[in-house]
């Protein structure tokens, strides 16, 4: 499978595609708010501590105070429990976000007023970024994730990424990183890491004991709240984690961030600048790669299936929902055969769905009815291989008596419906519509992507009052640009009768 990377980069906003073959198996976005902080390291306040949930309130500098369990404190005590627990110290995942404390350290029979008060400034880390009306998910464990290493200052075991398979490479990378660290440092070798010589791995510790003492250093002089340390940017994780360990090209339509992630590859990973290309097409890059299309498709309730089948997305508060329907397709021979067809082509497109929305937490799917025992376990074990794609950890139940499969699947960042789209007010919170950000950059993308072809050199931008009014005040810059990019004046009218996504297009001939 021909894997690429394709960034997309403007001055509001950077775009994140992983491609599988063509199509669009993860998107990130960032629009340099504080909607990503997983990852970065805070000087916090304690705000309150809460015995009956065993969770505390830090406040990290957010808008929203941040909250951790028992379980996200780190306490120097827990050492005396070590010898007691047998600790398997391999990973099953080597993402920085699944990167976990080991178990037994969880096995304590202290409460959290006993190793925090209000008041104490800690040092801690964004587990999870802060979703609608929740703060960010918190923990004083930390991990500095590298290419080939994670260092974890405060645990001290060693373990693998279970995606290396051979024995005899997982105990060489084992030994290695045994013989190399003088920290007492704990450690996980990332799946990049096989193969490689021990040079490599002795610069890169080096390079995240020196970022850890850095931190230790801004601790002890900040005032908190403070940001310590910021993860990469968007654009370079995505080059950390991804190109070569799952991506053959990475393809960047920003010169200035192409040279960045050249000096970036120069500094850690020289033998990959190869396989970055910088894009000078004059058509939009999303465009000439065809996934405007498939992001569209990604913001709908309704998705329909080739057979003329189709899904039902829902989010409520506690989970989201699937529901499979068969629609137009009615089958060729017995109902039996034409439910099950219809559920395994279903299968394919959910598994591709909740990837590419990144859904997480609780998903229920309703699947139709089947009466054969046989034919469920076939959609179940196929819904099980589909999922086998996915980096993060899903754990999937078999179907119910009444036809559902519960599921969970781990989430660290808001769903693309929530980054992409806003509650839509004119069904008063029940639905979605897109934003009124993104409606003004669909704009920006459609004006630019068609202003090669138009000759006059003023435009009339018709739109939705409270899309005008933000054009007009805070998007004013995204116009000015634009006009300069394009060479023309751009006039906009107000138009009570739009819909907030209706806009129109005009050229004005003379003067």
């Amino acid at each position: 499978m021909y894997k690429q990377l394709i960034i997309n980069v403007t001055e509001h906003e950077t775009r994140v595609a992983l491609l599988d073959d063509g199509n669009i198996a993860e998107l990130y976005v960032d629009r340099g708010d504080d909607s990503d902080i997983a990852g970065n390291i805070y000087k916090g306040r304690v705000l309150r501590v809460l015995p009956g949930m065993q969770a505390a309130f830090v406040n990290i500098g957010l808008n929203q105070a941040a909250f951790m369990y028992v379980d996200d404190v780190f306490y120097d005590g827990y050492k005396e429990y070590e010898q007691l627990f047998d600790v398997d110290s391999e990973m099953d995942e080597d993402s920085p976000e699944d990167i976990k404390i080991p178990e037994f350290e969880k096995k304590r029979d202290f409460s959290i007023e006993e190793i925090i008060r209000e008041g104490q400034e800690i040092l801690v880390q964004a587990a999870k970024s802060p979703m609608g009306t929740k703060g960010a998910r918190i923990s004083s464990y930390i991990s500095l994730p590298g290419r080939f290493l994670v260092l974890m200052p405060t645990s001290d075991h060693i373990g693998v990424s279970r995606r290396i398979e051979d024995e005899a490479e997982r105990e060489r990378l084992k030994g290695m990183v045994q013989k190399l660290r003088t920290e007492g440092f704990g450690y996980i070798v990332r799946t990049a890491a096989e193969g490689e010589q021990e040079e490599k791995l002795a610069y890169e510790m080096g390079f995240l004991n020196n970022l850890w003492k850095n931190i230790q250093r801004k601790f002890e002089v900040a005032r908190a709240p403070s940001l310590l340390h910021a993860e990469l940017s968007i654009s370079l994780r995505a080059v950390r984690d991804l190109l070569i360990q799952e991506v053959e090209k990475l393809v960047i339509d920003s010169k200035p961030t192409y040279h960045t992630v050249l000096s970036f590859l120069n500094n850690y990973m020289p033998g990959l600048k190869d396989h970055v290309v910088l894009y000078e097409g004059s058509e939009p890059i999303f465009d000439a790669y065809n996934l405007e299309g498939d992001i569209s498709r990604a913001l709908k309730r309704k998705v329909w299936l080739k057979s003329g089948s189709y899904i039902l997305i829902e989010h409520t508060e506690a989970l989201v929902a699937i529901d499979v329907n068969t629609g137009r397709y009615v089958g060729k021979h017995n109902l039996e055969e034409t439910i099950l067809k219809t559920n395994l082509e279903a299968v394919k497109e959910i598994a591709y769905q909740i990837r590419l929305r990144d859904l997480g937490g609780i998903i229920i799917i309703d699947f139709i009815d089947m009466e054969r025992k046989s034919n469920q376990e076939k959609v179940f074990n196929a819904l099980k291989e589909a999922l086998k794609k996915d980096k993060s950890k899903t754990h999937v139940l078999p179907i119910s008596e009444m036809g559902l499969i519960q599921m969970t699947r781990k989430r660290t960042r808001e769903p693309l419906t929530r980054i992409l789209c806003e509650p839509c007010f004119y069904c008063d919170g029940e639905g979605y519509l897109v934003s009124r950000q993104s409606i003004c950059y669909n704009i920006y993308r459609e004006i630019l992507r068609d202003a090669h072809d138009m000759n006059s050199k003023r435009l009339t931008l018709r739109v939705n009052p409270q899309i005008a009014e933000l054009f007009l005040g805070e998007e004013d810059l995204l116009i000015s640009k634009l006009e300069r990019d394009i060479g023309k004046q751009i006039v906009i009218y107000p138009n009570p009768e739009f819909h907030m996504e209706q806009f129109d297009i005009f050229e004005v001939h003379g003067h």
